[in-house]
């Protein structure tokens, strides 16, 4: 009456190689993927200063004190300033005093990285402009098309001096 149904044994499936071809298919997506990258502030550090190299003497009066207080208020030397008004007072300065300026930039603790990035991009840019300026007058071309002989007599006519304080607390936090 019931018959009983003869089932067949189900045949494995061979997986000796899966773990294989994951692996090559997890190399081939770490290798041909792109990852996102931190952004930050270009900057070569200083040669570490030579016994025989004497501290540069700056007087007081060609310091530019940059301050970022906790509230991303940016000053000049007291006189609250945008970024523009920033860039274009530094030019002016750097200009008149050449040789013998060092910008000086105090943040607070509680400052921004934005406010911070935006402050040194006001410097770099001041430089830069002067800077480019300098060669159009002397080679007829953009700072960025000159040779490095050129590029490097331009840098020593235009030292680029910043001094960056560590953060310090607003006053009356810890210190």
């Amino acid at each position: 009456m019931f018959r009983r149904r003869h089932s067949e044994p189900v045949p494995e499936l061979n997986t000796s190689s899966t773990a294989d071809i994951s692996f090559m298919l997890l190399i081939f997506f770490l290798v041909t993927s792109s990852m996102d990258t931190d952004k930050g502030l270009m900057r070569q550090l200083p040669p570490l200063p030579d016994e025989q190299q004497k501290p540069m003497d700056v007087k007081q009066d060609h310091v530019m004190t940059v301050r970022l207080d906790a509230n991303d208020s940016l000053s000049l030397d007291g006189t609250l300033l945008s970024e523009a008004q920033l860039t274009e007072i530094l030019m002016r300065r750097i200009e008149s005093d050449r040789l013998e300026h060092v910008i000086s930039i105090e943040t607070s603790r509680e400052t921004s990285y934005e406010a911070y990035f935006h402050v040194q991009n006001a410097v770099v840019r001041a430089y830069g402009s002067l800077r480019d300026a300098r060669a159009r007058k002397l080679c007829g071309k953009s700072y960025l098309h000159c040779s490095a002989d050129e590029r490097e007599d331009i840098e020593h006519y235009y030292p680029q001096r910043i001094s960056e304080a560590a953060p310090k607390a607003e006053e009356g936090g810890e210190r």
